[in-house]
């Protein structure tokens, strides 16, 4: 059983976590439409994981005893200036959602709710990979992507980055 004000921020991250993923597929889709083949396959896998996120929070609150409730997913935007525009706005998202992970840990620590404080402790580990992620990404592009031979070394780099189904999913899927 959650406290109501937990429940009610978890199921409110699976929807940021489905945003998330909406987000990259957009970025990736403008990407893929403008020739950066490597950029947008970056961006398609972090949709996946912005996916298994989603349904690790959806496999806990079931597992945990809540009540799942799944609000309306707000549509991404689909129009970019450029890729730094991509870079900068990825790295802004995963600042927002950092932010939203620490607020979910802030009330569970409140109401002693200490499962939850652990279930998070992952996704805050989680969260300095992705913001690292993005600001490197972006540094990269910054410090690179103004050459032409620069953009394509990026971008041919981008394009090695696979799918790989996170290990915390499986965990979160067997009570489901």
């Amino acid at each position: 059983m959650f406290d109501k004000s937990v429940e009610k921020l978890l199921n409110e991250q699976v929807v940021a976590e489905m945003y998330s993923a909406n987000l990259y597929l957009s970025m990736s889709a403008w990407l893929d439409d403008h020739n950066y083949d490597g950029y947008s396959n970056w961006f398609y896998v972090q949709y996946k994981e912005e996916m298994d996120h989603a349904l690790i929070f959806y496999n806990y609150i079931r597992n945990a005893g809540g009540t799942v409730k799944l609000g309306a997913v707000d549509a991404p935007p689909v129009d970019f200036a450029g890729i730094k525009e991509i870079l900068e706005k990825s790295l802004e998202h995963e600042q927002l959602v950092t932010s939203l992970i620490y607020a979910i840990n802030a009330a569970a620590s409140k109401v002693n709710d200490y499962k939850t404080v652990q279930f998070l402790d992952w996704f805050i580990k989680e969260q300095v990979e992705e913001e690292d992620n993005a600001s490197t990404n972006l540094g990269r592009f910054e410090n690179f992507g103004g050459d032409a031979k620069g953009l394509l070394s990026l971008d041919q780099e981008l394009a090695a980055r696979v799918y790989t189904q996170t290990t915390q999913l499986a965990l979160y899927e067997g009570g489901a």
